[in-house]
Parts: C-alpha cells; sequence; structure tokens
C-alpha cells in the first residue's frame, strides 16, 4: 500500500501549486498587457510620424516628398488605392515592404506586421489622405527591434523569477505550515502519553496526565482548539483523580460494617449461644447493614448527579412546612440529647421542588447539628425569604471546623477531626448528596464556622420569581407526619 502524504506536505504542496498558477496567471495578463500597450505605443509613433508628412503632400500631388525622405529605421511608401506605389524613401528598396494587394480602407488607419524582410519584422501603418480630390496612401513602416527587446526582457525576467518564487513560495509556506500545525503535533503526542497513562495498570508514580499546551493566539482555530484540548484533559486528570480516590474512600468505608458484618457471623456460627446472645448479634448486623445500605444509596444518589441523571420532582409545596416537618423529625432524638431546637421560619413561603429531597436535604443538617452538638445545647433553625431566593440556616454549638478543612467538607467521605461524635448515618457522604440535591434544585450551599464556638450551614435556593400556584390557606392540610426512625436518612 502506497503511503499517503502528510498533511503537512498536502498543505504545502497545494499551496504552493495555488501560489504557482496564480503567478502564472498573473504573469501571462501583465506580458499580454504590456505587449499591447508597448505595441499600441509604436502605432501612436507611426501616426505622430505620419501626420506632418500627409500634411505636406495633400496639396502638391506633384511634389516627390517621400522619394527625397532618409530617416534611419523608418521606411516610406507612397500608394495608390490598389496598392501601386507611387514614391518610396530612398532607404527602401523595391518590393521589400510587401504591402499585398488587399484593398485598402480609405477611411481608416490601417497597420500590419511584415515578419519576413531584408529589414527584418516591421511594423506597418497605412494613413489615408486626400490629394488633389483622389485618396492616396501614405505606408509608414518602423523595426520592431526595441518592441520585441522589451518584451523579450520582460518574458526572460518572468521566466527566471517565476520559478525562484514558486521555490520560495514552497519555502515559506513548508515553514509556517510547520509552525501551524505544532501545536496538532504536540497534541497528539500529548494526547498519546496521556491515554498511555489512563490505560495503563497502576499509578502514574504521581506525574500529571496531562502538560497544558501553549494556546498561542486564541482568535484562530488551532489556538481554540489547543484550549479545548486544556480544559478537556484538565477534566479528565480531575475526574480520573477523584474517581481514584473516591474508588479508595469507598473501599475504606465499606471495609470497616463488612468486616463487623463477617465478624459477628463468624462468631455466632462457631458455637451453640444463648437466644439473647444471638438477638444482640442480630441487632448488630441489623445496625451494620442499615449503614451498608445508606452507603449504597448515597453513592446511587451521587451517581446519578453525577451523570446529569438526578431528576427531581417540581411539585407545589410550602417549604417552611417541609422544614417543620423535618424538626418534627429529630425532635425526638434532641430531646434524647437535651437539645435545644429553636425555630425561626417565615411562614407560607410557596416553593416548586421535590419534597422527598428537600427532606433529605434538611435532615442531613439537623444530622450533623444533633451529631456535633453537646448536651444542654440549643440548634438554632432559620428561614427566610431573600431577594428572590429563600434561605435555611442551621446553627449549632458545636466545635466547629478548622478554617483549612472547610474547603473540603463537600467531598465525599471527608471528615473533618472535630469532637467525637456518634458515627454518621450517611457514612461521610451526608454533606456531598446535600450539595448535588441543592445543585439539582438550582441553589447553593454556604458554611461559616468558628472553632470552638460552632457552626453555620445556609442553604440558598432560588424562588424563581413565579412559583405555581398554590392552595388558598383554607385548603392547606397539615403535613403527614411520619416516623422519625425510618424518615431519618440523612
Amino acid at each position: 500500500m502506497k503511503r499517503s502524504l502528510s498533511l503537512r506536505s498536502r498543505m504545502m504542496l497545494l499551496f504552493a501549486a495555488v501560489v504557482g498558477v496564480l503567478l502564472a496567471a498573473c504573469s501571462i495578463a501583465s506580458y499580454a498587457l504590456l505587449s499591447h500597450q508597448v505595441r499600441a505605443q509604436g502605432d501612436k509613433e507611426l501616426l505622430e510620424t505620419a501626420a506632418p508628412i500627409t500634411a505636406d503632400l495633400a496639396p502638391g500631388p506633384e511634389e516627390q516628398d517621400v522619394n527625397e525622405l532618409q530617416i534611419p529605421n523608418q521606411y516610406f511608401e507612397l500608394l495608390d488605392p490598389a496598392a501601386h506605389v507611387i514614391q518610396r524613401s530612398e532607404n527602401l528598396r523595391p518590393g521589400l515592404l510587401e504591402i499585398g494587394s488587399e484593398p485598402l480602407d480609405p477611411l481608416h488607419n490601417q497597420f500590419r506586421t511584415l515578419h519576413r524582410t531584408r529589414y527584418g519584422k516591421l511594423r506597418v501603418a497605412l494613413v489615408p489622405f486626400a490629394q488633389a480630390g483622389t485618396t492616396r496612401f501614405l505606408a509608414i513602416a518602423m523595426s520592431t527591434r526595441r518592441v520585441d527587446q522589451v518584451l523579450d526582457l520582460y518574458r526572460d525576467a518572468v521566466l527566471i523569477f517565476l520559478p525562484l518564487s514558486l521555490l520560495l513560495t514552497a519555502l515559506l509556506s513548508a515553514w509556517y505550515v510547520g509552525r501551524s500545525l505544532r501545536p496538532l503535533a504536540d497534541l497528539t503526542e500529548r494526547a498519546s502519553a496521556m491515554a498511555e497513562r489512563v490505560t495503563s495498570a497502576g499509578d502514574a508514580g504521581g506525574k500529571p496526565l496531562w502538560w497544558p499546551l501553549p494556546a498561542g493566539n486564541t482568535s484562530d482555530e488551532i489556538g481554540r482548539l489547543s484550549q479545548t484540548f486544556n480544559r478537556l484533559a484538565e477534566r479528565v486528570e480531575l475526574a480520573l483523580t477523584q474517581l481514584r480516590q473516591f474508588v479508595t474512600d469507598a473501599s475504606h468505608q465499606l471495609r470497616t460494617p463488612l468486616t463487623v458484618l463477617h465478624g459477628e457471623t463468624e462468631l455466632a456460627l462457631a458455637e451453640p449461644r444463648s437466644p439473647e446472645s444471638y438477638r444482640d448479634t442480630l441487632r448488630l448486623l441489623e445496625d451494620e447493614l442499615s449503614k451498608l445500605n445508606r452507603m449504597v444509596e448515597g453513592l446511587f444518589t451521587l451517581s446519578m448527579a453525577d451523570a446529569g441523571q438526578l431528576r427531581l420532582a417540581r411539585d407545589p409545596l410550602y417549604l417552611d412546612e417541609v422544614l417543620e416537618e423535618s424538626c418534627m423529625l429529630v425532635k425526638a432524638l434532641a430531646q434524647a440529647k437535651r437539645i435545644r431546637l429553636e425555630r425561626h421560619l417565615a411562614s407560607d413561603i410557596p416553593y416548586r421542588g421535590d419534597e422527598v429531597f428537600l427532606r433529605q436535604l434538611f435532615l442531613i443538617f439537623l444530622d450533623n447539628a444533633l451529631k456535633y452538638s453537646p448536651p444542654d445545647s440549643t440548634i438554632s433553625v432559620g428561614m427566610e425569604r431573600q431577594e428572590g431566593t429563600v434561605r435555611a440556616s442551621f446553627t449549632d454549638e458545636g466545635p466547629g471546623i478548622a478554617p483549612e478543612h472547610l474547603p473540603h467538607i463537600f467531598k465525599r467521605f471527608f471528615r473533618a477531626p472535630r469532637a467525637k461524635a456518634e458515627e454518621s448515618h450517611s457514612g461521610g457522604l451526608g454533606l456531598a448528596i446535600a450539595e448535588a440535591i441543592a445543585h439539582c434544585q438550582g441553589g447553593s450551599i454556604e458554611c461559616q464556622s468558628t472553632p470552638g464556638r460552632g457552626s453555620t450551614f445556609t442553604v440558598t435556593l432560588p424562588l424563581e420569581g413565579g412559583p405555581a400556584p398554590m392552595p388558598s390557606l383554607s385548603e392547606k392540610t397539615p403535613p403527614p407526619r411520619h416516623n422519625a426512625a425510618v424518615e431519618r436518612r440523612g
């Protein structure tokens, strides 16, 4: 199979061919224009030379002025309408002009070119004029040697400079095309290296998957392509890093409950035990299975959010009622821990959203606040409208979060080393799930924390200006009450 030319070679050849055709066409056109202009100037010179002679011949038919003419490189004949020679200049031998037997036009000047004469190539002008009532023709001939020399010089210059121009064009096009395509070559090389690192087994040894390409001129296609590939490579590298970290963290988090399940099962099967002991073991297994189930559900929710397939309903509801219901679900747990739950909620806030996910969102923050709040402390829950948005805040009096840990608290399986607290009900995924739900609702989450004094999480959700019509207050029914043990999945 023949090896095809590279893109660089094809572009260089195409560029050189196009430029060569254009140069050749321009050279031919300019040569034709120059030839026309030079010959027209020669014809004009013939007419200017003939004008005073015909003026002298017209009044005196007996004058022998033509016979007496002897001008270097200029030859004259006086002809009758039948092209018979009446007079000729002294420097012209008979029959040399060879005007021919063609009829002469008595009304217009005529021009002829005689190629093979004793005097070389001649240009002849036949100028009609009236002499004593009779039409006469003055034939004046001049050598075309000067015109031909100019045209030959121009043609020789074109034949010399055209190949040199093509060669220079080919060299310049090769340099420019190579320079223009260099980012593509770098892109191919680095993309191949990135593919090798992505597909190779094991870690890349800490080396980055991609070195950014220089964007160069961002207004041309190559520059924009480099920018696009840089962004794509950054996202691929970030996704792979997150995936590796996620797999590492998930395997670490799943290992503990699986180890407990395996150990307790082996211990229960090792020897006969009392019914009470079996019940304790089953309770422990149920608790660990519940943790695994919550973790798997959280991972599924996050995977759907990552894929952009987390579809939330947009049902009309009152957001303050959803938050009030969430507070009621954790009220028993707050009382058991001697924690006061203060609510400052604006009433009747219409909203369009998914009630199940919104309740899960609020329960995550309530669960975290209860988990890290010491006994005899207060958790403050607020909700208010503010400039086309609704803001829900959750403030606890726990140990707080160090400033260096704040940027990482929404990462999956991340736990800031705060004060000792009970095991998370979401397996370290609660805040990541909350952030995914808030983003799907078009909102955001902020955290302000002071170590030793507590933390405040603020959820901002857009009201979107035109919520769906809500039922009247008389038609509103109290929200259904649910079992807190079942609903609390934060």
